[in-house]
């Protein structure tokens, strides 16, 4: 083993272990309102709005978390802004997480969890835009380091107002 110039061996960052046990659909809705009015799909021009917000919580077992990542996919006919269709999709995961210290582990349960079921997530609005009668949307990847960045410069905003009006 090195020493660290000191004489004294350098203390060992904890081996951070991750692994995914579960993934599931927790609720998934899909709302084609393009069939509903009889449009013709030939008429529309699709604008596409992809709202992303996530949610982790311990479990029961030790060293277990639930994550779950909710999007909401809007296409509007750029047009006269007349919806198209409507996708909500709660996906589930669950995560058995070890080394990661205490005041590092809610990033690192709303960033690298999402990161590593987003190709599953894509996968399924491709599939259900495409069986329901639209071309397969492949939604570009969430940086989700920064939508973290932004909830709580949202919370720190919200906290600052409150404290203003107390």
């Amino acid at each position: 083993m090195a020493e660290n110039g000191n004489g004294t061996a350098p203390a060992q960052a904890p081996q951070v272990k991750m692994s995914v046990l579960g993934q599931f659909i927790r609720d998934m809705s899909f709302e084609n309102v393009v069939a509903q009015k009889g449009i013709n799909n030939a008429e529309v021009q699709p604008d596409i709005q992809v709202q992303v917000s996530l949610d982790a919580r311990k479990r029961g077992v030790e060293h277990q978390y639930e994550v779950v990542s909710k999007f909401k996919v809007t296409s509007t006919n750029k047009a006269d802004k007349a919806p198209l269709f409507l996708l909500e999709l709660d996906y589930g995961s669950i995560f058995h997480v070890e080394g990661v210290p205490e005041d590092q582990l809610h990033p690192f349960l709303l960033i690298e969890c999402p990161r590593m079921v987003f190709p599953f997530i894509r996968r399924i609005i491709s599939d259900v835009t495409r069986d329901g009668g639209f071309p397969p949307l492949n939604i570009d990847t969430v940086d989700f380091l920064a939508l973290y960045r932004q909830e709580l410069a949202r919370r720190a905003s919200q906290q600052a107002s409150a404290e203003q009006v107390s």
